[in-house]
Formats: structure tokens, sequence, C-alpha cells
């Protein structure tokens, strides 16, 4: 008996469009994209913030008063990204992901563009100042509502005995993004003149952050306007609930969710965004050749993210995350050593912390969050993030450039030993609560 061919091409056209389920990989791809071209617009903006904006809008102040001025700037996004977050799962609600995503996105470019142009205070004065403030705050609302829900429905796909390697897939944006924007900072700034760089050359990395963000939107939405998509997130349940109702019946996750990457968090800005304040203000270090270590940095972090799938498959993504977390609180006994202690010593401080920042960066996210459940894992793990970023790392800059310029460089080391202790400690109540509710 013989079947026709295309009886049997419809036939498995049929199974295949009756069957939603949407393959790890191809989830790990706008993950990726989503999460670089994030992570490069605010990494063009971090960078600017210790290089350019004390000079550029804060020319009245003394250097050191200027660079905390930026800092407190730069802060403004992470205050913000809870607030565009519990926005954006209202506009969800009521209108579709796609609407939300299309307005979080066109918002982020917006703000950028808008910094792109903006003039400095000497020609708009302390207007300059107000609108740098009110573009960050957008940044960070855009940031907050850009949450697609792809890394929850990526954990959820992914193997079992692979949930951490695909877990830190989404987290290589950060290197990536990372890499792009420094080194285009240290390109302009060695073949600029220091008069045409901080004229109008430093306006280019955010120009080259408006177009990144216009391309990766429509891959993003590709994606999750895909029908394939929308039945999965349904059938996943990864839609937004009332924020009310998540902090009543999944509050203490939410708080463990924020303390428990801090570890990670806190080294991130520290081995990024300080360095370059510190070193412009206190050292003889050429800031392009800092910044070409940080882009090997860079991608030494992008392998010790990949590492931490391998080793989280391994033995667990918890028990890799304490195990950094205690990795992080050595390297801050021995981090102010090696930031004071001249060009090599630097160079060693940036790297072994970049290499501790894959490591645990790339298990940081999510590693607590089947504890919400499929109901209010969409809304719960985005807010979590919001929380761990506005603890860990919006203000690490601002406070470590002020309490190391005022008491010393031991204080850094001190920062970055709270951050390892707050990860322990939310650690080990988080084993407890699951211990406790599968006594139950």
């Amino acid at each position: 008996m013989s079947v026709h061919p295309q009886a049997m091409a419809s036939t498995h056209d049929h199974n295949a469009k009756s069957d939603p389920h949407v393959a790890p990989g191809e989830i790990a791809v706008g993950v990726v994209i989503g999460r670089a071209s994030e992570n490069f617009d605010f990494f063009v903006y971090g960078i600017a913030s210790a290089l350019v904006f004390p000079r550029v809008f804060f020319p009245f102040a003394d250097a050191l008063t200027g660079a905390l001025y930026s800092f407190a700037i730069f802060a403004l996004a992470f205050v913000m990204r809870p607030l565009g977050t519990a926005l954006s799962m209202q506009l969800q609600r009521r209108w579709s992901r796609e609407a939300k995503l299309t307005v979080a996105l066109f918002l982020l470019g917006t703000a950028t563009a808008g910094i792109a142009f903006l003039p400095g205070y000497a020609t708009l004065g302390g207007a300059a100042i107000v609108l740098l403030a009110l573009l960050r705050m957008l940044q960070g609302m855009a940031m907050g509502g850009s949450w697609d829900g792809l890394p929850s429905l990526l954990a959820i796909n992914a193997p079992k005995h692979r949930r951490g390697w695909y877990a830190m897939l989404g987290q290589l944006g950060a290197p990536v993004g990372f890499i792009v924007a420094a080194a285009l900072f240290a390109y302009l700034m060695a073949n600029l003149s220091e008069r045409d760089f901080y004229d109008w050359g430093w306006r280019y990395p955010f120009y080259a952050a408006f177009a990144i963000n216009v391309v990766a939107l429509f891959a993003r939405l590709r994606l999750v306007v895909a029908r394939e998509y929308e039945q999965e997130m349904g059938q996943r349940e990864l839609e937004p609930v009332p924020l009310r109702e998540l902090f009543r019946v999944k509050g203490r996750h939410v708080l463990i969710g924020a303390f428990a990457p801090l570890a990670s968090y806190a080294l991130f800005h520290i081995v990024t965004i300080f360095p370059l304040s510190w070193v412009l203000l206190f050292d003889k270090q050429p800031i392009v050749g800092l910044l070409w270590v940080q882009v090997l940095g860079g991608f030494i972090a992008i392998g010790g993210v990949l590492a931490s799938g391998v080793i989280a498959d391994r033995v667990g993504r918890v028990p890799t995350l304490g195990g950094l977390a205690l990795a992080i609180a050595m390297f801050s006994g021995f981090a102010p050593t090696l930031l004071g202690g001249g060009e090599l010593a630097q160079d060693a401080f940036i790297l072994i912390g970049f290499l501790l920042l894959g490591l645990s960066y790339g298990q940081s996210s999510g590693a607590v969050t089947r504890n919400f459940g499929s109901r209010y894992r969409y809304t719960g793990a985005a807010l979590t993030t919001d929380f761990a970023w506005l603890i860990g790392a919006a203000f690490a800059p601002l406070v470590a450039l002020w309490v190391c310029a005022k008491f010393g460089l031991a204080f850094l080391g001190a920062y970055l030993l709270s951050g390892a202790i707050s990860t322990v400690v939310a650690l080990v109540v988080h084993q407890r609560i699951k211990r406790a509710e599968a006594r139950a």
C-alpha cells in the first residue's frame, strides 16, 4: 500500500502546526539578540558617564564632584526600571506583548538618540543636565518594559540536564555588549583629537546604539509575535499578573531573588565602569589602553559565562552561584591592593574581575525563579531582576568612587564583600524555604 507524497506532506504540515513547541535553540537566538542590544545601549551610557559626561555636562564642578554627579544620573535608570516593568505589564494585559515591546524599545531608542543630540552645559546650562536626567530615566523605564519572557520560556523548555547551559545563553549579551561599546570608545579616543572627541566624537556610540536597537526591535518582534511563541507562552502561563497578587503570594521569593545575585551584580560595574573613573581621576594609566584591557576582559567573561553553564549542569545552579559568591569574597580581600598597585596590577584586577564576573553572572539570572511557579514566573522574574540591579548595581560606581576617594581603596573590598555575603545568605534562606515547602 502506498501513500501519496502530497498526503504525507499535508499530514506532516498539520502535525507541525498543531504542535506549538518552540525549540530552545530558537528561543536562545531571541534572548541573545535582545540582551546584547540592551547591554550595548547601557554600556555606551555607562562608559560615557565615566569618561565624557563629567566634562560635558558638569564643567562647573571639580573632576571628582563632576564624576559623582554623573554617576548619580547613571543610577536613575535602575531606579526607574521597576516602574517601567509595572507600567508595561499593565500595557500588555490591556493590549498585547507586541505593543508593550514596541513601546519599550521605541522609548529606549528615542532616549538614546536624544542623548546623542543633546547639547552640553556650555550651550544649554542647567537645562542640559535636566534633559540628560529625563532621558536617562526614560532609558530605565524602557529597559523595564522590554521584558519579553523569552528567558523564562527558554528555562522551561531547556532539557533538565542542560538547564545551566541554556540559562547562561542570555547572559552572554552583557559581555558582548560591553566589548562592542568599549572597543568603539577606545577607537574613537585613539583616532580623534581630545577636542574633537569631547565636541562630537563621543556621540557616535549613541548613534550606533540607536541603529542596533532598531534592528533588534524587528528581530525580537518577529519572534515574540509568531503563533508558536504566543501559544507556547499561553500554555506556560507566561503572562502578567497583578502586582498586588504577586507580592501577596510570592513576596518572599521576590526578595530572595533580588538578593541572590548581588555578588555578581556588585562586581558588575566595579570592573566595567568604576575603574575608568578611578584611573582617569587618580592614576596615570592611559584610558585607551585601559579600555582595550577591558575589551580583553570582556572576552574572558564570555569564556566564564560559557564555563558556568557546564559547571552548573554538573553541580547545580544554586551551588555554582554560592561557590562563586565565596570566590568573589576572596577576591574582595586583594582587589584594593591590585587596583592601587600600578598599571600591571590594575590590569590583573580587571582581568580577574571579568573572569569571576563571567562565571557568576552566567548563572545569576533565574537561579531561584522556579519558586514562582508557572503563574507568577513571568512577572516575578522581571521584577526580581529589576530589584537586583537596583540594589546591587545602580549605585555601585557612585558609592565606590565617593567612599574610595574619601576613605581609601580598602572600602572597595568591603563593598564587594557585602554583595557576596548577601548572595550566600539569600541562597541559604532559599534552600531552607525549599526544604520546608517540600515537607509541607
